[in-house]
């Protein structure tokens, strides 16, 4: 690692520390010395996703210079979004696209689409429970952009969006085999997994 993360900042990297984890996002940096007033450490190091990365535990950084973060208002983003879905989901759980593509796929929801040279690799959607809360579903990955971070990406740009938009918490209805995922993010399981249309669910929420 080099002596300063300061040129990476705002830009889409992805960051291997030395203990082998991997992080995929929008980087903030900050200096040693705010480091040191609001942390205790004096280090610069980069803020991702809400982790914390110090530029000593920064094994390598990697600029992702082809990947754009959209929030999909085009058809045309719109479309990114839904092939993911399809090629991900769809076609992969032979999930109908009726069942999919439901009531909640409205000219009102949001959408969060990740391109790799303009390429649609990542998706969610979003769309208001009431005027507080913002439910986060359909978050997708292309198969062969998985275990790079990328899912964290699209979910912290989620809430981001959300907390823009006022509202103050963010609930998923996570498949029961991804609520680790949502735990490292900072959601808490709010009741007992429950059979939806095509996988069993926990209703999970975090406050902004």
């Amino acid at each position: 690692m080099g002596d300063t993360v300061k040129e990476y900042d705002g830009q889409i990297v992805r960051i291997r520390d030395k203990w082998g984890e991997t992080l995929t996002g929008i980087a903030d940096t900050f200096s040693a010395e705010y480091a040191l007033h609001e942390y205790g450490r004096e280090e610069e190091g980069i803020l991702m996703n809400g982790c914390l990365v110090y530029a000593g535990d920064i094994e390598s950084i990697q600029l992702l210079s082809s990947f754009t973060i959209i929030r999909a208002t085009e058809i045309w983003q719109q479309a990114g979004a839904y092939y993911v879905r399809i090629q991900a989901m769809a076609k992969k759980h032979h999930i109908p696209l009726r069942q999919e593509f439901d009531d909640h796929d409205g000219p009102d929801t949001k959408y969060i689409l990740v391109t790799d040279n303009d390429f649609p690799i990542a998706t969610a959607r979003m769309y208001p429970l009431d005027s507080k809360q913002m439910m986060i579903g359909r978050v997708v990955v292309l198969p062969e952009y998985r275990r790079q971070g990328i899912g964290t990406m699209v979910v912290s740009e989620c809430e981001q969006w959300a907390e823009e938009m006022f509202y103050t918490k963010t609930v998923v209805e996570s498949r029961d085999n991804k609520v680790d995922f949502y735990t490292n993010m900072g959601y808490e399981i709010c009741g007992d997994a429950v059979e939806g249309d095509t996988f069993r669910v926990i209703r999970m929420e975090k406050e902004l």
